[in-house]
């Protein structure tokens, strides 16, 4: 739940660099709370063809982390966020994003920031 707070606290921060761990968490906990909201959809007899406005509510509200956490995967990759279009292309293009997202990220710092693994495992320094 740690790194779903996370990347819904960055909600807009398209900076930086997220961890695997993170995008994969956040990915998981949006993914199980759509499926519960759309149950909920439908035992509340609320929604059309399977889509009601509680998920979709939730849906559109995570659009923008869901893209951000996305754009600073790639980064951990050294790829540009604007490697996210590629998920335009159909089939071939979410599969592309699948494999960056399973990707390990660079070690050490690259063009878009530390290392998050490395900032992670520093000790804080005493005041």
């Amino acid at each position: 739940m740690e790194w779903y707070l996370k990347a819904l606290t960055q909600y807009a921060y398209f900076h930086g660099r997220a961890r695997r761990k993170e995008y994969w968490m956040f990915s998981l906990i949006s993914g199980v709370l759509t499926l519960a909201l759309l149950k909920l959809d439908h035992l509340l007899g609320l929604g059309v063809a399977g889509f009601g406005p509680i998920a979709v509510g939730y849906s559109l509200a995570v659009v923008v982390p869901s893209v951000a956490v996305t754009v600073r995967r790639l980064h951990d990759i050294d790829r540009s966020g604007w490697w996210i279009l590629v998920g335009l292309v159909p089939v071939v293009g979410s599969i592309v994003l699948i494999v960056f997202a399973a990707t390990s990220g660079g070690t050490g710092v690259n063009r878009y920031g530390p290392d998050p693994k490395a900032v992670e495992s520093t000790p804080a320094m005493a005041v």
